[in-house]
């Protein structure tokens, strides 16, 4: 069996917990920022889970993590 590429972006975006769950951050969080209240975006850096939808497919382009 040939080796599986890991993706690449998927790699930077998304870490493992001690758990086992996938640790992902949050969007809008980049650019126009004057509109967003200041408890909007100090609630946006924090850490979220990926949802338990996603996983099955996130495990696949993930295989080393």
């Amino acid at each position: 069996m040939p080796k599986i590429k890991t993706s690449k972006a998927a790699a930077k975006r998304f870490k493992l917990t001690g758990t086992g769950k996938l640790k992902r951050s949050k969007a809008y969080k980049s650019h126009i920022l004057t509109k967003k209240s200041t408890k909007r975006k100090r609630n946006l850096r924090k850490a979220a889970m990926t949802d338990s939808t996603n996983v099955k497919n996130m495990k696949k382009i993930l295989p080393y993590l």
